[in-house]
């Protein structure tokens, strides 16, 4: 069995034009987010108390072997890209994550957020592709046997407390552990290690549809009023003269309330 890191590559320091909002990236300044690294250190330390080898996977182009060889130089013992585009969907990294893999692994660490979009939502897609167990937004993780045992936070200060069985799938914050720093001969090393590269197959984009407007109810076709003068016109189009049914207020169980107010959106011409 195998003890796996996603890592994932983006910048830590883009610039936002200002004018036009586009954001500019950089190579020099780009990484593993402090979330990713404490991944990282979790899963280097899950790894050697069970005496498992570590996986270094990131998804992304050619320029994320930064973060794989930086998870080389510190104990990782193999690392893996799966080759996508670095704007690719969630699922989509997820499901080649999954691919690449080929198996179930013990555990997977992840960061509980990225820094380009923030939505932490690739660890709980990655679950869901290798049937694991999840616990996410963790603050402590420490072995238990097989199991791990987890702390996350809840409200108002509260924290959860949670046993994990393999396989699992957790995503930890970045101030739960700080990253070992690797030796100069280590860094040297994994400057030219062999990184496997995988490219999942090209799923079909999915079509959903979007509603670009409001929903209106359909226009009821009136007749012209009959008046002799612009004045009487005015006042038929208006409605000022026609008699109205008076504001009502009505006590009703909650099922005839909801009866009660869909007769009346379809009185005034709204339909489902």
């Amino acid at each position: 069995m195998t003890v796996v890191a996603c890592l994932k590559w983006v910048d830590r320091r883009p610039e936002v034009d200002p004018l036009s909002g586009a954001v500019r990236t950089d190579w020099r300044t780009s990484g593993a987010s402090d979330a990713d690294q404490a991944a990282l250190e979790w899963a280097l330390r899950l790894g050697a108390e069970w005496n498992e080898p570590i996986i270094a996977v990131t998804a992304g182009p050619a320029a994320a072997d930064a973060v794989l060889r930086d998870a080389l130089s510190v104990g990782a013992t193999r690392a893996l890209r799966v080759d996508v585009a670095a704007d690719v969907a969630s699922t989509a990294v997820a499901a080649g994550i999954a691919t690449a893999l080929g198996h179930v692994p013990t555990a997977v660490l992840c960061g509980a957020w990225s820094l380009d979009r923030g939505s932490g939502a690739v660890p709980a897609f990655l679950a869901a592709e290798l049937g694991a167990h999840q616990a996410l937004g963790l603050v402590t993780l420490a072995p238990s046997g097989r199991d791990l045992l987890a702390e996350r936070r809840l409200d108002r200060g509260a924290r959860e407390r949670l046993r994990v069985p393999p396989p699992a799938v957790c995503s930890v914050e970045g101030g739960s552990a700080r990253l070992r720093r690797a030796s100069l001969r280590a860094v040297l090393a994994a400057s030219d290690a062999p990184i496997e590269v995988t490219t999942p197959p090209v799923a079909p984009p999915a079509t959903v549809p979007v509603r670009t407007r409001p929903f209106r109810p359909r226009a009821r076709q009136l007749d012209a009023p009959h008046a002799s003068s612009a004045r009487e016109r005015i006042l038929a189009l208006t409605g000022v003269l026609t008699d109205r049914e008076p504001p009502r207020t009505l006590v009703l169980d909650p099922g005839a309330a909801a009866d009660e107010i869909l007769a009346r959106l379809r009185q005034w011409g709204y339909r489902a």
